[in-house]
């Protein structure tokens, strides 16, 4: 991290030609990947990425910048560069070293019990290798296994001409298992990939062996299945991964990157009912050792658990600095950013819809046709129009309220207001899955979540 006599210079020199804020955002992001296929490491990679972005904001405009040279002089130019980039009236002739050289530095430390530099590789090789052999175990028809071991050891420094220091240390461990399953021309896939906030611990915790199973299971028992018929029907969304449609379909419009500019299906809905009573949603950046947490956004506000529908009201939008001066909004510590090389915008953390009362057995009894989404697959969502379509992974018709033969090949299309409005009933099975986001300021870790819920109607794609 840089000293923070050589912060105040370049903060000062960036308000050298007017503006409100001026901000930096350090970073020194150690990462670690090892990538196996069939059971032999194919890729072995460490690296180090640092640098350091600067952003100046006027008015509701900013200009950003950024470097991986954090001299002295370079920083220095940078910020002198950025400052002349600055067309706007001055509204503050205040200088960063008059506001903040009075500050004490905060600094954040997760307790991380297993850290990245006391992990040999042969431990990581070995759990890559359990799952791939407990997938091959599952079954002769599975064909190619696959395994992703990454580590990620963030450090950021967070500083503003309006008194802000904030330092934050940020690991993730995750691993992905895949499974191919294969029958003449015909392939599957299944995958499981956990992943969480810590050290190696994250994956000591994981029975992997049942992880490379379950994986397995996925794509054979896709492999089997009939082809799924298309229409109107009832669908059955699992926990965990099924939190991807209110991820992609709904949170991402509740977003103020589209709601600044009115764009988003949610835009001025605030008070108003946008789903179904049974349908409470949050984000909160604050849950201990969930793969989305931060102590600290990446403008340096705390992170905190939002609110956004309570019994189908939406209650609030996710809000960064920039966006909500434009909407005269505080921010609600949602302003992310995948590195330096990005300016930060409201992303979400963890998200996810919470429980309900009812059993999932219970809800399943209870509808005599449709379709059960075990576990959802990627899709797109376009957050001006609320459209989108999903890939299920593993799928299963509902007959007689139960779940009865798997089919392959289901696509859910729909809208994401209408489909809030169409769940009906929600489980009390809550669980996460973490995955990463991307959107206009890169790819972060995010974590996806809720219980078994019930659309009453939905739109399934299919080939039969």
């Amino acid at each position: 991290m840089l000293d923070k006599q050589l912060v105040y210079d370049v903060l000062t020199a960036a308000m050298s030609t007017g503006g409100d804020l001026a901000e930096v955002f350090v970073e020194n992001t150690a990462k670690d990947t090892i990538n196996m296929l069939n059971g032999q490491v194919e890729k072995a990679n460490w690296g180090i990425d640092a640098g350091l972005g600067l952003r100046i904001i006027f008015g509701t405009s900013a200009v950003y910048a950024y470097t991986n040279n954090t001299t002295r002089d370079s920083l220095l130019k940078l910020a002198k560069d950025a400052a002349q980039a600055v067309k706007a009236s001055i509204k503050s002739g205040k200088t960063a070293d008059q506001v903040i050289a009075a500050v004490s530095p905060v600094k954040y430390a997760d307790i991380i019990k297993i850290p990245p530099e006391k992990v040999g590789k042969k431990a990581i090789v070995d759990v890559l290798r359990t799952a791939s052999q407990a997938s091959y175990d599952y079954d002769p028809l599975v064909t190619q296994t696959s395994g992703i071991y990454l580590h990620v050891d963030q450090n950021v420094l967070i500083a503003n001409s309006n008194g802000l220091w904030a330092e934050d240390r940020r690991v993730r461990t995750r691993v992905v298992f895949g499974a191919v399953a294969s029958s003449g021309n015909e392939k599957q896939t299944g995958t499981q990939s956990p992943g969480a906030k810590g050290g190696f611990e994250v994956i000591e915790a994981q029975n992997i062996a049942e992880l490379g199973k379950r994986a397995a299971q996925t794509a054979v028992t896709m492999l089997k299945a009939d082809l799924c018929p298309s229409g109107k029907m009832p669908v059955i969304i699992d926990n965990a991964f099924g939190g991807v449609i209110f991820h992609e379909a709904c949170a991402h419009s509740l977003e103020a990157t589209s709601v600044a500019k009115g764009t988003s299906t949610f835009a001025n809905k605030l008070g108003q009912a946008v789903a179904n009573p049974c349908v409470n949603a949050v984000d909160d950046g604050t849950l201990p050792g969930e793969w989305g947490t931060l102590n600290v956004d990446d403008e340096g506000a705390p992170t905190r658990r939002n609110v956004l529908i309570e019994n189908g009201i939406l209650k609030s939008y996710l809000v960064d600095h920039l966006n909500g001066l434009k909407m005269n909004t505080p921010s609600t510590g949602s302003g992310r950013r995948e590195s330096y090389r990005f300016a930060p915008t409201s992303r979400m953390t963890n998200t996810y819809i919470l429980p309900g009362t009812e059993t999932p057995e219970a809800i399943i009894a209870d509808t005599e046709t449709g379709m059960y989404a075990k576990q959802m697959g990627g899709g797109s969502v376009d957050p001006s129009s609320g459209d989108f379509n999903f890939a299920v992974l593993e799928g299963y018709m509902v007959r007689d309220g139960k779940i009865a033969e798997p089919v392959r090949g289901a696509t859910l299309i729909g809208k994401g207001h209408e489909v809030l409005l169409d769940i009906d009933r929600v489980a009390n099975n809550f669980d996460y899955a973490p995955g990463m986001c991307g959107s206009m300021s890169g790819s972060i870790p995010t974590n996806v979540g809720q219980p078994l819920v019930r659309v009453k109607e939905m739109t399934v794609g299919g080939r039969k």
